[in-house]
């Protein structure tokens, strides 16, 4: 019993459980700020209750072989495209997609869980096909069984969370083996469909795009985020101008301060040192994701640790870019930072199956 659990403490990496513990954290810090004229205290318990709850969920699947749900892949995958489908017809419409199923007073995006189901039945499906990866009807196969929910997504329309479906299914299958001339194909397609996808965007998509390439356009307008974000991040300089004390968060100047922009609360407050703290922390968390990634003890361990790294990448790249302006705006939230119980209880979710896939992985790292 004793030498199990001395195993179990050598193969726990305790460096990225206590690096989302501070992440989740500081999170509920810059909520707390973010949202102080807007009874923080609602705010702030939501998200502790589902970061406490997410620490409790890791430690269950720590005691789930990660096999059973390879098992289970086909149930898996049923019940995700069941929910997008659901969601397309009883859903309830904010910021212009129809992402969200409430009941009563609460309410939850199943995107997010169907993310984290869909990277494990897209990580067994490649396993099981691994040897014919590059044959072109097996490759046809997988990605038919992969862009299934990526469609239904994008009927929404929710153009932002199709876009990290996207990126981390090309990553899964890049290490998997998928031969560059595949992602040269691939990479000419998406150009030339660029014009369809055009045409099929609505209005206000549009209109981020151009906000992106003018960002003086419409200031007052469809561009009043971007330019109120990035005039919160420049002010904050290099130590910030304190919590509670940035003039564009706390006089109501930056929309969406708690969830998407949650980035421009941060860099106004805690300046540039507030936000290389956090870019360490997101460093360091990749850092043991890749690693975890590596010393897997088989390919479906490897891909479900490799496609959580890689929707975490999107998810952080692209928020504090559009924060910025330096990436167009996609609605895409902060992990960890940004509010919303649904998204940090997935979040949660997602660091306690690489956890698992860590402890149970064949060789030590010290």
């Amino acid at each position: 019993m004793f030498s199990n659990k001395r195993s179990f403490l050598k193969r726990f990496d305790f460096t990225l459980f206590i690096t989302i513990i501070l992440l989740s954290l500081y999170g509920i810090l810059v909520i707390a700020s973010a949202t102080a004229s807007q009874n923080s205290m609602a705010f702030i318990k939501t998200q502790a209750i589902s970061t406490v709850i997410g620490i409790a969920i890791i430690f269950v699947l720590l005691n789930i072989n990660y096999d059973t749900f390879g098992k289970l892949y086909l149930f898996i995958y049923v019940v995700c495209n069941l929910l997008l489908i659901l969601v397309l017809a009883i859903g309830v419409e904010r910021n212009g997609a129809k992402s969200w199923i409430a009941f009563g007073g609460f309410g939850f995006q199943p995107a997010e869980f169907v993310k984290i189901g869909i990277i494990i039945c897209v990580a067994k499906y490649i396993e099981k096909n691994k040897s014919k990866i590059n044959e072109l009807f097996t490759l046809a196969k997988v990605l038919a069984f992969s862009f299934v929910p990526v469609v239904l997504i994008l009927v929404q329309p929710d153009f932002g969370t199709a876009m990290v479906f996207v990126f981390f299914i090309c990553i899964m299958l890049f290490v998997a083996g998928l031969d560059l001339k595949y992602i040269l194909y691939a990479a000419i397609a998406g150009i030339c469909s660029l014009p369809l996808v055009w045409f099929s965007l609505k209005g206000y998509q549009r209109d981020r795009i151009f906000n992106f390439l003018n960002p003086s356009m419409d200031v007052q307008g469809s561009g009043y985020q971007v330019m109120q974000s990035k005039i919160a991040v420049g002010s904050g300089k290099v130590f910030g101008m304190g919590l509670y004390n940035g003039n564009q968060t706390q006089f109501g100047f930056l929309p969406e301060k708690h969830t998407d922009f949650i980035f421009a609360v941060l860099g106004e407050e805690l300046g540039l040192i507030g936000g290389i703290v956090l870019i360490v922390l997101f460093f360091i968390m990749m850092y043991r994701l890749i690693i975890i990634a590596k010393e897997s003890r088989d390919l479906f361990g490897s891909l479900i640790v490799t496609g959580i790294a890689a929707m975490m990448f999107v998810h952080i790249l692209e928020n504090i870019g559009m924060t910025m302006g330096i990436l167009p705006v996609t609605g895409i939230p902060l992990p960890f930072i940004s509010y919303g119980g649904t998204f940090q209880l997935s979040n949660m979710i997602c660091m306690g199956l690489v956890l698992n896939i860590s402890v149970k992985r064949d060789r030590l790292s010290f």
